[in-house]
């Protein structure tokens, strides 16, 4: 196993001595990645590690990684619904606004999943409620094609 594929199960553990003892041996490894574009961060931040991701954003990880679809380590966690990540990548100043391939922002992702408490974080860090994705859809438009009446609700909160 090489030592990007162990840094990236590392990652995926959550292993905080893996990580640190890689890291600290090879530091040019923080920001690889691997076929599909995911980097460190972005794979402790989908699966759902923090403890990980403050370790690899003490280590200078790039908070607005985008993978080959341009999802971010932020769209990733707005879209699984792990709230404390989110918090942390906005901490260390995660770009709220930044777009995908595809036009989709973290809130977007929010607010398609039905994530309520992420899209009030993302929306009180100063999420664009009006941002389009390449259909012309804004967030507020996603929550009215899912029915999230909730969802919608807020979001026309901050209108």
């Amino acid at each position: 196993m090489t030592e990007l594929s162990q840094l990236f199960e590392a990652c995926r553990q959550g292993d905080l001595e893996q990580i640190n003892q890689i890291l600290t041996t090879a530091p040019e490894l923080l920001n690889s990645q691997d076929v599909k574009g995911f980097t460190p961060l972005i794979i402790a931040v989908y699966n759902n590690q923090p403890e990980a991701t403050r370790l690899l954003l003490r280590h200078g990880a790039a908070v607005s990684a985008q993978d080959m679809s341009g999802n971010t380590a932020l769209m990733g966690a707005a879209f699984r619904g792990y709230k404390e990540l989110v918090e942390i990548l906005l901490e260390h100043q995660s770009e709220v606004n930044q777009r995908n391939f595809q036009g989709a922002t973290a809130l977007t992702f929010a607010a398609t999943f039905g994530q309520m408490g992420i899209a009030e974080t993302l929306l009180q860090h100063g999420a664009d409620l009006w941002v389009e994705d390449v259909r012309g859809k804004n967030p507020l438009d996603h929550a009215v094609i899912q029915e999230n009446v909730a969802m919608v609700d807020l979001l026309e909160k901050w209108k």
